[in-house]
């Protein structure tokens, strides 16, 4: 929102300085943005009437005039302006004077005529932006002689403020004027009153089909307007402090008391109107060219503003072409309606729009400010381009208006939010000052909001609004006081810092995708995977949520691999999607991916590519396996994603997991990867259960290792031998380790040799072979019986 300081002051003018106001208003929690001078510094320019005008003898661009500026005699100036005329008002800058740019005005012979001075144009003067085609002209009540900065208040700053969404009420000068009125204890100067005579009685029907959207819309024909009027040098320059152009008189106007009160009006030029108003949502694939020239086709959920012919405008956006104002109109139909936030709010960006009508709307208009908008903008418009007003057609479905919210607020809990009790009388006058009607119970108010505070509904709002106006500044500084008990350690969870500094520390690094994923990818990767679909999507790309951190990860290693990152090793938490919405699962996961060499690139190092049991190894070191630890365990099993045969599932305590495995050879073909990938993901819970630490003594007594060979059968699972043993072994075993595999010569065909070291450790003696070699007999008769394990010749 910008305005001028002067407008303003108009309004209420505190004993303030403006970077004091300034201040004021940005600890009121209206953040001012920025103060700029309206106008460029010049001096030596005063108003001036054009008396005498003739062509210049030797130029055909060029005319000499004579100008009247209250000195005692008319003097002579060479022109090259083309709408210089007799008996124009123009800024004109004396000799000694200086211009923007410190540019200094000198007697001066331009093809031989003399020259003091120049008449000026409104670029030359810093009031706009460009090269102006002609030179700036003035009111005819302008009065000759006097300084031309002082007329127009060029020693004027504006303001700028960025407003917070809920703050829709401050987007006008009355809104701001209203704020500095409270802050200040000083009344507003409302806007002159005109008595509008109505001179006619034609009234043009209107019929709201959405009430819901359009609780309330105003409409009035005002007859015999003359467009070819000049809008006012003041009201033009009002709008250009506010950042807005001149356009026509409707428009300025409309722009002028939106700016002054904060309803936004439009315009129809009733000769282009057809048997009546329509409120209505636009009817699927209806187009409309707007104002702007775009031609539009409309959603079924947009609100228009049509009539028998079709839609007329875009509700609370931007009217349309052909019903638009233009020199030709001579009657208009003036609109000031009050559409719901809900109605505009995501309208004008869904067809690339933005406008200073949906600015307001969107972040909601007063809905008791139309008819003194309305009453308003035809008094301006009676003042300036003449007309002859009707009556105003009021069309209202009070039951769709938003109600008046009532919010009780409580002593107790005001004192406990501000750490400071407020005076009952203090409460009251800053809550009637910003507009309320407020009862007091003793200990508690019952305060009415305003109209135009729709962001007030609950006791905290009220309380934000004392504190605001109270004073942040002024608010008593206490430090809070709690009895804080440390928190205790649970250290049978592994933290998911400590799984991510293990990874770190084993070659990996991070990686953070987003949990949207391509659908084709998910399809190829878990055909029978069941996510949410967005409604919606950023992009094809992200058309879906993730249920499984394998798409993120494949993507991130495809972006790799095409920058030519051979060796990718790579890392992710975050959550995956599985189920639709009525049913959904989130479930924190971490997931892995490796690719490439085993070792990075060196000298010394093989060129041996990283394969299942690295991977195994990498997620081992994560899961914390001790020895004699079966809460993990991992099993053959087929994933749709993973190769067959290079796959396991991950079990935690008989329940599944996560999966580990290589991508299948024909998803990796269909994606375009040149280079096997090896892939897990486990569940995060899971993972963060670990074994609380504890003590055991070492014992002084020595170790006894015995190593079997055993032939058992090549689809034998080594991990259900391990468990044999473990069971078998007796409870001093200490360590068992699988440290040859063997196929070949003197094997029979479909075997394989398994070469396992078993180690025993008493705790309080030393074990005898007679011991050792009973729970080899056990462990060898035991596989026999199990798995037809026997011992290799």
């Amino acid at each position: 929102m910008k305005f001028s300081e002067q407008w303003l002051r108009e309004w209420v003018s505190p004993q303030r300085s403006t970077q004091a106001l300034a201040d004021q208003i940005t600890m009121a929690g209206l953040e001012v943005d920025g103060l700029e001078p309206v106008a460029a510094a010049f001096s030596g320019v005063v108003i001036a009437e054009v008396v005498d005008k003739m062509p210049h003898p030797d130029a055909d661009k060029l005319s000499v005039c004579q100008v009247e500026d209250g000195s005692d005699e008319p003097v002579q100036v060479v022109c090259g302006a083309p709408n210089v005329a007799v008996g124009q008002k123009v800024a004109f800058a004396r000799v000694g004077a200086v211009l923007p740019g410190d540019f200094k005005i000198k007697k001066a012979k331009l093809r031989g005529m003399q020259s003091r001075g120049m008449i000026c144009s409104a670029s030359e003067l810093g009031l706009e932006e460009g090269v102006s085609e002609g030179i700036l002209e003035l009111d005819a009540a302008a009065p000759v002689g006097q300084d031309f900065r002082e007329w127009m208040g060029l020693d004027d700053v504006a303001i700028e403020i960025d407003l917070t969404p809920n703050r829709g009420d401050c987007l006008s000068v009355k809104g701001v004027a209203r704020e500095v009125g409270v802050l200040n204890r000083l009344l507003l100067q409302e806007a002159p009153a005109f008595a509008v005579e109505i001179v006619h009685d034609e009234e043009f029907p209107i019929e709201i089909k959405d009430s819901t959207h359009c609780p309330r819309y105003l409409g009035r024909v005002i007859k015999n307007v003359n467009l070819k009027a000049e809008t006012p040098s003041w009201m033009v320059e009002r709008l250009r402090r506010s950042g807005l152009r001149s356009i026509d008189p409707v428009v300025d106007i409309t722009n002028y008391v939106m700016l002054e009160l904060g309803q936004p009006l439009h315009a129809f030029d009733r000769a282009n109107l057809q048997e009546r108003i329509e409120v209505r949502l636009a009817r699927e694939g209806e187009r409309l060219v707007l104002l702007d020239g775009q031609e539009i086709t409309l959603n079924g959920d947009t609100l228009v503003i049509a009539d028998a012919g079709g839609a007329l405008a875009i509700a609370g956006v931007m009217g349309g072409e052909h019903s638009g104002v233009t020199a030709q109109t001579r009657d208009i139909f003036l609109e000031a309606a009050f559409f719901t936030p809900l109605a505009v709010a995501g309208q004008a960006r869904t067809y690339g729009l933005h406008t200073d009508a949906s600015h307001r709307f969107e972040r909601g208009v007063d809905p008791e400010l139309p008819r003194q908008a309305m009453e308003r903008a035809t008094g301006l418009l009676l003042s300036i381009t003449g007309g002859d007003p009707g009556p105003i057609s009021d069309v209202t479905d009070c039951q769709a208006l938003p109600s008046v919210a009532s919010i009780t607020l409580r002593a107790e809990r005001l004192e406990q939010a501000l750490s400071m009790a407020l005076g009952s009388d203090e409460v009251v006058d800053i809550l009637e000052r910003l507009g309320m009607d407020v009862r007091d119970d003793g200990s508690t108010w019952q305060v009415e909001v305003p109209s135009w505070r729709f962001d007030l509904r609950i006791e905290e709002d009220l309380i934000e609004e004392l504190a605001r106006i109270y004073g942040y500044n002024r608010l008593p500084v206490r430090r809070p006081s709690a009895r804080l008990e440390l928190r205790p350690d649970n250290e049978s969870r592994r933290p998911l810092k400590r799984l991510r500094r293990q990874l770190v520390a084993r070659g990996y690094q991070e990686a953070i995708t987003y949990s949207f994923v391509s659908f084709q990818w998910q399809e190829t990767l878990l055909p029978e995977a069941v996510s949410p679909v967005l409604a919606n999507p950023i992009s094809s790309d992200m058309a879906v949520m993730r249920a499984s951190l394998f798409p993120g990860l494949l993507k991130a290693l495809e972006y790799n691999l095409n920058r030519q990152q051979n060796r990718v090793r790579l890392f992710e938490t975050g959550l995956v999607f599985r189920g639709d919405l009525d049913d959904l699962e989130q479930i924190p996961m971490l997931g892995a991916l490796a690719c490439g060499l085993r070792e990075p690139e060196g000298w010394a190092a093989n060129r041996e590519t990283v394969d299942f049991f690295d991977l195994k190894g990498d997620l081992e070191s994560l899961l914390g396996v001790n020895r004699g630890d079966v809460s993990w365990r991992f099993e053959p099993a087929l994933h749709p994603a993973l190769h067959p045969g290079q796959t396991a599932r991950l079990l935690y305590r008989g329940q599944e997991a996560g999966w580990i495995g290589a991508l299948h050879p024909a998803i990796r073909d269909k994606l375009g990867f040149k280079a096997d990938a090896l892939l897990f993901e486990v569940r995060l819970e899971a993972l963060a259960q670990g074994r609380l630490p504890a003590f055991s003594a070492l014992s002084r007594y020595p170790e006894v290792r015995r190593d079997l060979a055993l032939l058992v059968k090549e689809d034998l699972p080594v991990q259900d031998l391990l468990d044999c043993l473990r069971e078998q072994a007796g409870e001093w075993l200490t360590d068992i380790t699988l440290f040859d595999v063997y196929r070949g010569k003197g094997i029979e065909p479909g075997s394989k040799s398994l070469a396992l070291g078993l180690t025993w450790q008493h705790p309080s003696r030393t074990l005898n072979d007679d011991e050792i070699n009973q729970l080899v007999n056990v462990i060898i008769t035991e596989s026999e019986q199990r798995f037809g394990a026997r011992l290799r010749g």
